[in-house]
């Protein structure tokens, strides 16, 4: 049988890094190792697991994630590598599913996530409990109703929950390492791939729940390392990714991005930006799509006359659509 290991990214949010070590534990299939690329100067206290845990400490720039999930990568030891988000406890079979599709498939696939609201983690959990309360995200296309179908579009990339073989992902070099903070290195990574033919693909199964956690959408608080990975993005490809998130900005006022040249930041977030984006506790995550809706219109009231309303936005910006 080929051996997986399972790689994680760590900063901060000890409780959520402790679930997803539970959930290794509880698999049908145990992974041979679970190698943590820790973020911060700290290392994390685990629970005890039947495999080895590694920690390694990855440094360079705030939120290094595209040289963590290299350096996970190069210091794990199995054929098969699952590289799964610090926020996604993994489901029972999620490291079988893995392992069979790999099998099948010498490419990258991309397994489904469900999402949990605030609170469904306390006081124990398990799996029944999730089933009961997870929700599929509403601006993420939901897997296959069987077995493994190929993404024609290198975009639909997403690296919360994927695995591919240990060798190809080496030979293909990895993510490019000058990206950091929030943003952008999946797409680049995506688009890596599709050059060189290596398939990326959706399959059934290898589920994980991800756990709640305070965020934006659009993600207003990684601001300046958004602009400047698109910026990195377009100097390496020609155009500009997080397209979505950029027209956000602007309509937000947050940033001149006309083309042809430099994106300008024109002003930090305020209160209201925060207020508008957040997501609430009982929203099991948030929503980029729905923001948008709200600032086009506010756009249209503008154009005519009319001023912009705002009463209860920011209470159903991020409502699940």
């Amino acid at each position: 049988m080929n051996t997986v290991s399972v790689v994680t990214l760590a900063k901060g949010r000890p409780d959520h890094l402790a679930n997803v070590v539970l959930g290794l534990c509880r698999q049908v299939q145990p992974p041979a190792e679970l190698i943590v690329a820790v973020m911060q100067d700290q290392l994390y206290v685990l629970p005890e697991a039947p495999f080895p845990i590694r920690q390694i400490v990855t440094t360079g720039g705030a939120l290094p994630l595209a040289a963590a999930r290299n350096a996970a990568a190069r210091t794990a030891t199995s054929d098969m590598l699952v590289f799964l988000d610090m926020d996604c406890i993994p489901a029972p079979d999620l490291v079988a599913d893995y392992a069979a599709g790999l099998a099948e498939l010498d490419g990258l696939l991309m397994g489904e996530v469900m999402y949990l609201p605030g609170g469904a983690t306390r006081d124990g959990w398990n799996f029944d409990g999730f089933a009961a309360v997870a929700v599929r995200h509403s601006d993420r296309r939901g897997p296959p109703p069987a077995g493994i179908e190929r993404c024609n579009d290198y975009r639909c990339f997403w690296s919360l929950n994927f695995a591919m073989r240990r060798a190809t992902f080496l030979a293909a070099g990895g993510f490019d390492e000058r990206y950091f903070g929030y943003g952008g290195e999946d797409t680049d990574f995506g688009k890596m791939l599709d050059g060189k033919g290596i398939a990326i693909a959706w399959m059934k199964g290898g589920l994980a729940y991800h756990q709640y956690h305070r965020h934006h959408m659009p993600p207003i608080h990684h601001l300046e390392s958004v602009v400047r990975n698109a910026q990195l993005f377009e100097a390496k490809w020609g155009y500009r990714t997080m397209g979505h998130w950029l027209h956000a900005f602007r309509l937000l006022g947050l940033i001149d991005d006309v083309e042809g040249r430099p994106i300008r930041i024109l002003r930090d977030p305020d209160a209201d930006d925060l207020a508008l984006t957040g997501q609430q506790s009982h929203q099991p995550y948030s929503n980029t799509t729905t923001v948008i809706r709200i600032l086009e219109e506010r756009a249209r009231q503008r154009d005519a006359g009319r001023e912009p309303g705002t009463a209860g936005e920011a209470q159903t910006a991020q409502a699940v659509a």
